[in-house]
């Protein structure tokens, strides 16, 4: 059976897929710092690009990348810093509410379950006694359990501190190189090739662009109303969690969790000595149901699944999809991959409805 040039093209296209898959697969826990610092550098590029232009050549481009990157680092480091509020709030409340809430959850539960004929003996006392020891601990005691836990999970603190340096040191190097990265890879092309590549690349690049523009205004949003919502319901810390929340949901699931948790514990610990932990809890729904809902059914398909021509179903499949294949790196790329996809299969499509194999 003799095949036709575009069919071997097509399967010699394909195995290259397959092979990068499965490469991607087998490599994810070594590839993380690699494929962040890429996407990064994706996006920071045309900050260093403009400041090429803007300096018209004066300005050197190690002084470009470093600024780019110094102020990209600052604001990560921002965004980290905004749960020091948070926490230096909730520690002192901690102390003062864990006593009762552990009173007003024994008097609720233990009757609850009496009910159904469970009988249930809390020692009360002892937790207070235990979780007080922990909260009113000095900085040294603290700093010397925090050690222990390391040396417990050193593998885990390892690849964090790891990844904390690699990326940095990644994304540096490709923002300096990135021109001849590009260059390179294009040499892998057949010349005859150029064209549909340089075509393909342009558009992908386009949806890309698009999607980044529509997961800003997605961010910005959201940080706008978990704040509002929070601070209508009268919580203090409304908004460094409102914030966090909203920018921390770049990396799907993650961000909303942390965000959940943080306003959780703070409207327990605040509104315990006043309305009661009910009002925490019909907050947290409220605001962060409602948040979700917003998110997952109209901004995430409306700003950033329709800017790059993917399907709220296809959005959802996406992520969770390259989340069950590659880990957390799969979350982080599942919708710019899917973006790139969609761009081939567009291709490819009107590639087979143009042939004579569809028109017989």
């Amino acid at each position: 059976m003799q095949f036709t040039s575009a069919q071997k093209s097509a399967a010699t296209w394909g195995l290259i897929a397959s092979v990068i898959a499965a490469t991607l697969w087998l490599l994810a826990p070594v590839l993380t710092p690699f494929v962040v610092a890429a996407i990064l550098a994706y996006a920071l590029t045309p900050l260093v690009n403009w400041l090429d232009d803007v300096g018209r050549g004066r300005l050197p481009r190690l002084v470009a990348v470093v600024v780019v990157e110094l102020v990209f680092i600052v604001l990560v480091l921002g965004v980290i810093l905004l749960i020091v509020p948070i926490l230096a709030k909730e520690l002192p409340l901690l102390r003062e509410q864990v006593p009762v809430l552990l009173d007003g959850m024994n008097a609720v539960v233990k009757p609850f379950l009496a009910q159904f004929g469970i009988k249930m003996a809390l020692d009360v006392g002892s937790i207070k006694a235990f979780v007080l020891k922990y909260l009113s601990a000095n900085v040294e005691d603290t700093f010397g359990s925090v050690m222990t836990s390391l040396k417990l999970g050193g593998s885990v603190a390892f690849a964090i501190l790891g990844n904390a340096v690699l990326i940095p040191v990644a994304l540096f190097y490709l923002l300096m190189d990135w021109k001849r990265f590009v260059t390179r890879t294009l040499e892998f092309v057949p010349p005859r090739l150029r064209a549909a590549y340089d075509s393909f690349t342009s558009e992908a690049d386009a949806v890309l662009g698009q999607y980044l523009r529509g997961q800003l205004l997605v961010m910005l949003f959201l940080s706008i109303f978990y704040s509002v919502g929070l601070a209508l319901f009268g919580l203090d810390l409304a908004l460094p969690i409102g914030i966090f929340t909203g920018l921390a949901v770049f990396v799907p699931y993650v961000g909303f969790g942390l965000g959940l948790i943080l306003a959780t514990l703070a409207g327990l610990l605040e509104f315990a000595a006043t309305a009661g932990p009910a009002k925490a809890l019909i907050m947290v729904a409220v605001v962060f149901g409602l948040g979700q809902f917003i998110e997952s059914l109209f901004l995430t398909p409306r700003l950033v699944g329709e800017r790059i021509g993917l399907h709220p179903l296809a959005v959802i499949f996406a992520l969770l999809a390259f989340g069950q294949l590659f880990g957390f790196v799969g979350v982080l790329i599942a919708l710019p991959a899917s973006a790139v996809l969609l761009v081939a299969m567009r291709r490819a499509q009107a590639r087979y409805l143009s042939s004579k194999l569809y028109q017989g």
